[in-house]
């Protein structure tokens, strides 16, 4: 207003001077404009087009198993099972479809002529192998989500086809030859072995009381809201592997490292390093126990390393036919190192550290976290917790330890280089143990590694008070053990070598 009224003159003689100059402007930088605007059309096209090329069929029923896992309170064994018959019954029906492969149960037998070995083939024989897989072991989730994820895709969930010469049919065929396979695989399952699905049949009773401790190097069930911990799946040492000879092939090495006995000082020292880390608890400290304890209503462990592992085939613009390799690999290694672990775990029968902390130190005083939102203090031994809820089974060996190191060691050799570069951050007052006050600032978890994140899982039982370091060691050393056998075993699959 104030040009207009007082340079009214000049601004109509700049106007005029200028105008060439200024329409030369507009239209050089409307040229830009649409130049920038064609480039960003074309790279978001291009990164569509990437996301669509690597979100494929496998990710997508990961996910689902994932959202299964979640929703029915699926414990960290079961899941690392479900995992496994999911992810063979896709690679035995994709195998279908390759040069070489040859499936798990009926070998080359369902192999399609090379005309049909097409993206929109594949996909369906999978998704018909990964339905019938999950509709098995999660039959609750029939209608509300399975059907609904088929019908999405445009197929027929009603398809019971046994034509080997259909997708559908191949689907079917492979996996319910899986499924028989494992109906009887020791798991209980059906429960056939004793009534009621997964329930254990081996008569397990320990020998400590949630009241009386009589043996200092067992377990001792302790109490939850008044009730007594019942241990978790005594009989998981008795399903049968994937890949290992045996459950017990690595109980002999893991019994050669502990669990440390009573009476000795390597038993007393690893209580005093379970107070030692209590006491010295930190927000990165805490964030690290929380981020990697995968508790009850999440996708568990195994669940933890799958949503990984799809990092990773987002990162390396995984196709269909990687991810049928990969998950069929990872799914095996994490049961075959939950039957691993569970193997040691019910061996040894071994005793956790809050009931260790208890009883060693009797009526003295000690420095270590006093509870949600109270911070480090002295207490009474007999008060001693541990920041993360202790689980109903023994300690000896660490499952996240062995689940984390065999997937870390399963992801390293696939991609050929342990480099991962992933992070997690968790915003202040976030926590679970404490909410609204941990963390007091932004802390940021990063791992340059596979295998630095699968020792920080390992580490965090320990931050949590519910591992002891051996625990954690050994159960990392087994879980490497077991990929090793995994990875040989999958590849005479993968490459047609099999001779079963």
């Amino acid at each position: 207003m104030w040009l207009r009224e007082h340079h009214r003159h000049k601004e109509i003689e700049l106007f005029r001077k200028y105008l060439p100059w200024r329409f030369a402007t507009l239209m050089l930088a409307t040229r830009c404009f649409i130049a920038f605007l064609t480039l960003l059309i074309l790279f978001t096209s291009a990164i569509e087009a990437q996301q669509k090329l690597s979100e494929n069929i496998v990710l997508r029923w990961n996910q689902v198993a994932l959202d299964a896992i979640r929703t029915t309170r699926t414990t960290p064994p079961i899941a690392a099972r479900a995992f496994a018959v999911t992810h063979t019954c896709i690679f035995d029906a994709w195998a279908a479809y390759d040069d070489a492969a040859v499936g798990t149960r009926l070998g080359s037998s369902l192999r399609r002529p090379k005309g049909e070995r097409n993206i929109a083939e594949k996909e369906k024989a999978i998704s018909f192998a990964a339905y019938t897989a999950l509709v098995d072991l999660f039959p609750s989730q029939k209608t509300t989500l399975f059907d609904n994820v088929m019908k999405s895709l445009g197929y027929d969930p009603a398809d019971l086809s046994r034509d080997r010469t259909t997708p559908s049919g191949i689907g079917n065929l492979a996996c319910q030859a899986v499924l028989d396979f494992r109906h009887h695989d020791g798991s209980n399952q059906l429960g056939d072995l004793r009534p009621e699905p997964y329930s254990d049949y081996t008569g397990y009773s320990p020998i400590n009381t949630a009241d009386m401790l009589k043996d200092p190097n067992r377990w001792q069930p302790i109490r939850v809201n008044g009730v007594p911990q019942r241990w978790l799946l005594p009989h998981w040492g008795l399903v049968r592997p994937f890949s290992l000879t045996s459950a017990s092939e690595f109980r002999s090495y893991a019994l050669s490292r502990g669990p440390f006995a009573h009476p000795g000082d390597s038993y007393r020292k690893q209580a005093l390093a379970v107070v030692d880390l209590s006491a010295r608890l930190d927000d990165r400290e805490k964030v690290i126990a929380e981020y990697w304890a995968d508790g009850p209503n999440t996708e568990t462990p195994p669940g933890h390393w799958n949503l990984l592992a799809e990092q990773v085939s987002l990162r390396d613009s995984h196709d269909l036919d990687k991810d049928a390799k990969l998950f069929f690999i990872l799914g095996n290694a994490l049961l075959d190192s939950s039957i691993a672990a569970w193997d040691a775990k019910r061996y040894t029968d071994s005793i956790r550290p809050i009931t260790v902390v208890r009883l060693m130190f009797g009526s003295a005083r000690i420095r270590a976290w006093a509870g949600p939102g109270l911070g480090t203090q002295v207490i009474d031994c007999k008060d001693f917790r541990s920041y993360l809820p202790t689980p109903p089974f023994g300690g000896y060996i660490s499952g996240h330890s062995a689940f984390s190191a065999s997937a870390a060691e399963v992801l390293k050799r696939f991609t050929g280089s342990d480099s991962f570069g992933a992070s997690f951050t968790a915003e202040p007052g976030t926590s679970i143990i404490e909410p609204g006050l941990t963390p007091t600032t932004r802390v940021t978890l990063f791992w340059l590694t596979f295998s630095e994140a699968a020792d920080q899982a390992g580490m965090s039982r320990r931050y949590g008070g519910i591992h002891f370091e051996s625990d954690d060691l050994v159960g990392r050393d087994v879980g490497r053990l077991v990929a090793n056998e995994v990875w040989h075993k999958a590849m005479t699959y993968i490459n047609g070598k099999s001779q079963e």
